[in-house]
């Protein structure tokens, strides 16, 4: 098997490092052209110096000159900004470039690497859900393929194969539940960060744990499932499944059901895209049926956790909307985890922002940044 370059945009986040221990496991199939970061220089420094790359980029300029300073004696280029981002998304050794990025960041970036024929390993989920219109047509008309890495979406891909052909009844999105499943919203009112950054299945970052535990998190994979699989929002149905056994399924119109199971544990979706389509030896705990006895599904609860119907709200709303749902969203869990506001609050300032947004049908990128800026000036125009 010949060696596959990869580039790494969000290499120091919680699936950018699982992402390197895929490579480290198999240097000898895998070779990291090019990094990217926000601001940890610390750790981007460590991974230049162990991985090599010929460019590393650092988000904001200051980072950048610091990591320049700390690598001075390596023979790698620091770039930084949207303009390094683009630089190395679409550099001609790379076969692929994984996304892992959080934030509308991620969307240029991908774009630019389907226009150079770069496949992508998708981790980015607002690149889907903000701008689905764009990069599915895309990627189809340049040959490239997406290979989704969060395990949800990686499971129903792999439970597509050999059925594309075939009718799909519904996609089965299984949900761990997060820290909260169960309570009500009473109880969610009292609810610290650190609750709510205490994931019982999952390690992952702080932003996508507090999704998980307002189930916004299933929302935009709701969004982004419609688009990877060519199906409608409301036929993607989301199961809770507190054990993150059965990771999704998909019904066809026959009733037969194909799901895909595993332990907990993001490399092994990471691993098969960086593979695809082949599957090599993992040294992971595999999944033991007799150990685990039962397996247990529920409904949502979407009168408690309200991430799911203004989700579905923004999918019929198409357009802009589902950027304003996701960019509400950022904005409300960054002030959760600043302890500016309650739990439950996140819900309201998404809610007002929904209400407010004029759609846009079919945006183009600048109209989903202006979508996005619209919802940011909003909020603190009303905070003075």
């Amino acid at each position: 098997m010949a060696i596959k370059n990869i580039v790494v945009l969000g290499s120091t986040g919680s699936i950018g490092t699982q992402t390197l221990d895929v490579v480290r496991n198999y240097s000898d199939r895998l070779s990291v052209a090019a990094l990217a970061a926000g601001t940890n220089v610390d750790l981007m420094e460590k991974q230049i110096r162990e991985f090599k790359p010929e460019y590393a980029v650092m988000w904001t300029e200051k980072a950048a000159e610091e990591l320049k300073i700390k690598v001075a004696d390596l023979p790698v280029t620091v770039l930084s900004g949207m303009d390094g981002l683009l630089e190395i998304s679409v550099l001609e050794k790379a076969d692929i470039v994984l996304t892992a990025v959080v934030g509308m960041i991620g969307i240029r970036p991908t774009i630019a690497a389907i226009e150079a024929g770069k496949d992508i390993a998708l981790a980015n989920k607002e690149t889907l859900v903000c701008a689905g219109h764009i990069i599915m047509p895309l990627a189809a008309k340049k040959g490239v393929k997406i290979l989704p890495v969060d395990s949800e979406h990686s499971a129903i891909f792999q439970s597509l194969n050999g059925e594309r052909h075939n009718k799909i009844n519904k996609i089965l999105l299984t949900a761990s539940g997060g820290p909260f499943r169960g309570m009500t919203t009473e109880q969610l009112k009292t609810k610290t960060v650190e609750d709510a950054l205490k994931h019982p299945n999952w390690s992952m970052g702080r932003k996508i744990t507090v999704d998980s535990a307002s189930l916004v998190n299933k929302g935009l994979e709701v969004l982004e499932a419609s688009w990877l699989f060519g199906v409608e929002a409301e036929r993607v149905q989301v199961v809770v499944h507190p054990q993150s056994i059965l990771h999704s399924a998909v019904e066809f119109d026959d009733g037969a059901v194909i799901g895909q199971m595993g332990t907990p544990d993001m490399k092994l979706p990471i691993q098969y895209a960086l593979f695809y389509p082949d599957r090599l030896p993992m040294n992971n705990t595999k999944l033991d049926l007799f150990n685990i006895g039962q397996l247990i599904f529920e409904k949502p609860d979407t009168d408690v956790f309200k991430g799911l119907p203004l989700a579905l709200r923004a999918a019929k709303a198409g357009g802009s909307m589902p950027t304003v749902f996701n960019a509400a969203n950022e904005l409300a869990v960054a002030e959760f985890l600043d302890k500016k506001i309650a739990f439950l609050e996140i819900y309201e300032i998404i809610e007002k922002a929904m209400d407010r947004h004029k759609v846009v049908d079919n945006p183009t990128v600048e109209e989903i940044l202006a979508a996005e800026t619209e919802v940011y000036e909003s909020w603190k125009s009303g905070q003075k």
